[in-house]
């Protein structure tokens, strides 16, 4: 009887390799599960408060925190070009160093010199001054804008600088009219044309605390009292112009003439 051919049998490695994979990542998962299963039967025994293991669970998210935060620290040190597991400080200045000599252009040192500006503006304790440092900072910002081709940042600070200049103008105006009425007479005879006169006799009120305040009043002659406070108003003085200041527009205290003559 003739021997029968050898039967050969083909063995597919690729399935096998994925089948043995299959096996290790789930023999993988499954000793993950378990330790993660004996760690919470460990918290369990120890305590079996359930603030406990809220508390197991805090310290074991602020470790994996950690340690995410490390490996993106690792992560940036790595993209930088330096070895997390063998740096010094040396080493980081000295790349930070090239880092800042390669971006050193035009148009970034145009970017410093506005970011200088606008930083100065929150240290600005008047608006005329914070106008101008505004303004150049967003000059600046204008030609990086243009020499580097970020279309966004030219288009902000370039409707910026009419803003800014408009508003310094205003204030330059206002303390121009400011400056004007100082140095201007302060005598208050301009309004007598204006005002009607009045006379009161020594006793008379001119207006009580917490009456509706509707009108102001210039003494001409004699003297008023004001009797909340004692205090005495002479001739040429303006009185009750607070009344209209206050939120319900009512007098503040209560004004007698205490000397008998025309006002």
């Amino acid at each position: 009887m003739p021997n029968s051919p050898p039967e050969v049998r083909s063995i597919d490695c690729t399935e096998t390799a994925g089948n043995l994979t299959q096996t290790v990542v789930i023999r993988l998962q499954l000793s993950v599960s378990g330790i993660s299963d004996e760690y919470r039967r460990l918290c369990a025994e120890d305590d079996p408060m359930e603030s406990s293991s809220a508390d197991s669970s805090t310290i074991l998210d602020r470790i994996l925190d950690a340690a995410a935060d490390n490996l993106r620290i690792a992560k940036i040190l790595v993209q930088m070009g330096l070895d997390p597991n063998n740096i010094t400080y040396d080493a980081l200045f000295n790349r930070l160093l090239e880092i800042v000599l390669a971006n050193i252009t035009l148009a970034n040192m145009f970017a410093l010199v506005g970011a200088i500006f606008l930083v100065a503006t929150l240290l600005m304790h008047t608006m005329v001054p914070l106008r101008v440092a505004n303004i150049a900072g967003c000059t600046f910002f204008v030609a990086f804008g243009a020499l580097s081709g970020n279309v966004g940042t030219f288009i902000l600070y370039l409707l910026l600088l009419p803003i800014n200049a408009i508003r310094l103008r205003q204030m330059l105006n206002l303390i121009k009219r400011a400056r004007i009425a100082t140095e201007g007479d302060t005598s208050l005879e301009w309004l007598k044309p204006f005002m009607t006169e009045r006379k009161y006799r020594s006793g008379d009120k001119l207006f009580k605390k917490d009456d509706a305040a509707t009108e102001m009043f210039l003494t001409v002659t004699g003297k008023f009292l004001v009797t909340e406070i004692s205090v005495e108003i002479p001739p040429g003085r303006l009185m009750g112009e607070l009344g209209f200041l206050t939120p319900n527009k009512r007098r503040t205290a209560t004004v007698e003439c205490i000397e008998e003559d025309k006002s």
